[in-house]
């Protein structure tokens, strides 16, 4: 058996438009990619594939899901055989094995620490913003920096109190276990004596792509030599920090509408470009990038800009280390910003339209930036300038498109006045040598793991008079399931309840005891209920790339939508209402409706046991009474659902 990390890394790893590219020959309209279906005989394109959210549909035949699925289909494997064939692709190895006790544990784990680190999240963000301590201190410096607090709250950005333990102790109370705390980063154990990691400190929560808390940063507030300026979680079963960058889960959409992803060093550069309009827009956090950092990104446009403050050897350190981008066939450009600025200064100084000008003005090409850097530093050195060249040869050669690398030989040839054909030489030479490194460090592509035959298809039941309102309420659920529904502040206590689209539609479920009649809809909505009640919410990440591929084809054809609103509409300024502005009205309707058609069923089941009852007048009267009541509340719900007939 596969082990979960390693499938989480398959999934990171595999990128929807490079699986599928391989099969299908795709154009971009809009967000998406179009081809022709590989899976039906088709002259209009109608196969859609979305980077953003990792899937694909077809609206001709209806096949979709994400890539696990594609290969499955393509390749006619079992959901295993596609793991392993994609770990194949992206250089995954994997080790087969049984589960065992020990690793089931792990897994429990690795689950109470989510909710461990999802409660420290919400604790601090409520620290922040109504903690006498948080205001005064937190909020105050965030104020003073300019800092609105929608994009505070957007980032969940928080505070953890002074008090050594604070933290500690209000989570244990709560009924969180310590160990727990501990193994997730939040606490510290020594000898015996627990307190908290980031004392004193404003919090940034760090998301998964599905939205899910994994570690925080800490910024220190008050001036103390002896102490760090920034904490990070350290590395835990859940935390692993060469795999995430900040804001990836904020500005995953943006990246893949813009097609273009802006990088930066830290977390308030992030949150002063958000709230200058530009979203598209991640963090490295200080660290050099990692090859999963970069495919992590890669998954939502192959364009990436870094952004440099005015530090000549800040830059040229930074420099230096950006082949890994370009090796894996990205887009790199360049942003130098004015000396003494980095993105939060300038963006606060400057007008939403300046910063965005600016940004789109100053943009350099990657390779003609480190060529000009390189030249200034080597001036008339015969040596530095050889050193130069080798240095410039060395980034072109890691480019995996012919096409780009002979463009930029080329430019490299006029810039540096050196002949075309040695830097070409050079460049095949280098190629060479890493071809070889490849070959003897992975097996042969025919070593792949051949087809086999197609996993059974589960067969369609019979729809019940409830699947088109079952399907309604999961789709909302899992598209809709964080975004908040209602705030209500008690006078007394000052307590604020919050009240989510998954809150609402599970208390209305579950206080009415009804249930879904479509066995995967039940099992999906099981699975969204128990993860609520652990303090999470299930991103739509989880279900895509779901184990079960009937869940996942559900949740692919959930999160699709054939039609998207074109951008000219966007740059007119025309005010077009989207689903997620009238979330509640549609959410409360919905939930009717769902009542509704369980009635009805009801109903059917009450004429059908007054029939087979003939000749019985005491039960008869029974049934009548209860259906009587039954129509009662169906009428109840008709005006609920604002006067309408419901059929």
């Amino acid at each position: 058996m596969i082990d979960h990390s390693t499938i989480e890394r398959i999934f990171d790893a595999a990128q929807i438009t490079e699986v599928v590219s391989e099969f299908v020959s795709l154009k971009r309209r809009g967000v998406n990619m179009l081809g022709l279906c590989p899976f039906h005989n088709e002259k209009t394109p109608s196969f859609t594939v979305s980077p953003a959210k990792g899937i694909f549909k077809c609206f001709g035949c209806g096949k979709g899901g994400n890539a696990v699925n594609f290969i499955m289909e393509h390749e006619h494997l079992s959901y295993p055989e596609a793991l392993r064939w994609l770990a194949k692709k992206y250089h995954i190895e994997i080790e087969e094995k049984e589960v065992t006790p020990e690793e089931i544990a792990k897994q429990n784990e690795r689950e109470s620490m989510l909710v461990v680190t999802q409660y420290a999240a919400r604790q601090f963000t409520e620290n922040l913003f109504h903690g006498h301590e948080g205001m005064a201190l937190g909020l105050s410096y965030f104020r003073e920096r300019g800092f609105a607090d929608a994009v505070l709250r957007k980032f969940e950005v928080g505070y953890c109190n002074e008090k050594r333990d604070d933290f500690t102790q209000k989570a244990i109370a709560a009924g969180y276990r310590s160990e727990y705390l501990v193994a997730s980063g939040l606490t510290i154990d020594r000898e015996g004596y627990l307190f908290d990691r980031f004392a004193g400190r404003i919090m940034f929560p760090i998301h998964s792509l599905s939205g899910q808390v994994l570690g925080f940063g800490g910024r220190i507030i008050k001036t103390d030599a002896k102490a760090a300026k920034y904490v990070n979680t350290p590395e835990t079963e859940i935390y692993h920090k060469s795999r995430i960058v900040y804001g990836i889960f904020q500005a995953r959409q943006a990246i893949s509408k813009e097609d273009r992803c802006y990088l930066v060093e830290g977390y308030t550069d992030v949150l002063s470009m958000h709230e200058s309009g530009v979203e598209n827009v991640v963090a490295s956090s200080g660290t050099a990038l990692t090859q999963e950092q970069i495919r992590l990104i890669k998954r939502f446009t192959p364009n990436i800009t870094m952004l440099y403050d005015g530090d000549p050897a800040g830059v040229k350190a930074s420099v230096r280390g950006t082949d890994m981008v370009l090796e894996e066939g990205m887009n790199v450009r360049i942003v130098m910003l004015p000396e003494g600025e980095d993105p939060d200064s300038y963006s606060k100084k400057t007008s939403e339209e300046e910063f965005k000008r600016y940004l789109k003005e100053n943009e350099t090409d990657f390779i003609r930036f480190k060529t000009r850097l390189l030249l200034d530093e080597a001036q008339s050195d015969p040596v530095r300038r050889a050193n130069l060249v080798r240095e410039v040869v060395r980034s072109i050669a890691v480019i995996p498109d012919q096409i780009t690398r002979t463009v930029y030989v080329k430019e490299c040839s006029m810039q540096l006045s050196m002949p075309e054909e040695v830097i070409l030489d050079e460049v095949l030479k280098l190629r060479k040598q890493q071809s070889f490194r490849d070959r003897n460090a992975w097996p042969a592509q025919d070593a792949m793991v051949s087809p086999q035959t197609q996993a059974p298809k589960q067969q369609r039941k019979k729809e019940e008079t409830s699947h088109y309102s079952e399907q309604e309420l999961l789709r909302l659920l899992i598209r809709y399931g964080s975004v908040v529904l209602s705030r209500v502040t008690d006078k007394e206590t000052g307590t604020e309840t919050i009240t989510t689209v998954a809150d609402y539609i599970i208390s209305q479920i579950t206080e009415d005891e009804l249930e879904f009649e479509n066995p995967v809809f039940a099992t999906i909505f099981s699975e969204i209920q128990f993860i609520v009640s652990q303090g999470l919410v299930p991103g739509d990440r989880h279900f895509v790339h779901h184990a079960d591929p009937a869940i996942s084809a559900i949740a692919v054809d959930m999160l699709t939508e054939q039609y998207t609103l074109s951008r000219i509409w966007n740059s007119r300024g025309a005010y077009v209402e989207t689903e997620d502005m009238k979330l509640k009205e549609i959410v409360p309707d919905s939930v009717l409706k769902f009542k509704s058609d369980k009635i009805k069923v009801m109903q059917k089941e009450l004429r059908r046991a007054m029939t087979e009852a003939a000749g019985d007048d005491d039960k008869i009267s029974e049934l009548q009474e209860r259906y009587k009541a039954m129509t009662s509340l169906q009428k109840k719900i008709s005006t609920g659902l604002g006067g309408r007939i419901v059929l």
